[in-house]
């Protein structure tokens, strides 16, 4: 069995990979945290890139699970005010906060990785249950107002291209 790294093992091995990672002379980290100017060297060569490595994926999926969070409240915060417009019988808003929703919708299957992202493609959401609960409660505000309901039921399907 090889000998362990001597800097891995090193009680301020964080404050060390700092002060490769910024770049400051062998000599002096060596002389600072009393170790050796080829310890230095062969933990830089072997084992910082690995620590580094894990430090970028680390953030990489703290910044994607961010995005993934803010996206779905931007969703919850669109199916909010599109039930809103409809508690107000404000159609032509409600009309926009399905729009809104569905484009949340379409991002966050993306964002999740349930959507190709090639060229131009159609995203098929009708079976998404937000989506339809969203045409449900519409539609069920919609039904005093027949000529209303037909012409939101017509946008929809329009919009979906069906």
């Amino acid at each position: 069995m090889g000998r362990k790294c001597s800097i891995c093992q090193h009680p301020k091995v964080y404050e060390i990979n700092q002060a490769i990672i910024a770049g400051d002379p062998y000599r002096d980290i060596a002389q600072k945290y009393g170790v050796s100017k080829d310890a230095l060297y062969r933990h830089a060569r072997s084992h910082l890139p690995k620590t580094l490595s894990k430090a970028y994926q680390a953030r990489e999926s703290a910044q994607g699970d961010d995005l993934l969070k803010r996206a779905k409240e931007y969703e919850d915060k669109a199916v909010q005010l599109l039930k809103k417009a409809e508690q107000a019988e404000d159609f032509s808003t409600a009309l926009r906060g399905v729009r809104e929703a569905r484009a949340s919708l379409e991002l966050l299957a993306k964002m999740r990785g349930e959507l190709e992202q090639a060229g131009n493609i159609t995203v098929n959401i009708d079976n998404h249950p937000q989506w339809i609960e969203i045409k449900a409660v519409m539609l069920t505000a919609l039904e005093p107002y027949p000529e209303a309901k037909a012409a939101v039921y017509k946008a929809i399907t329009d919009a979906r291209g069906s």
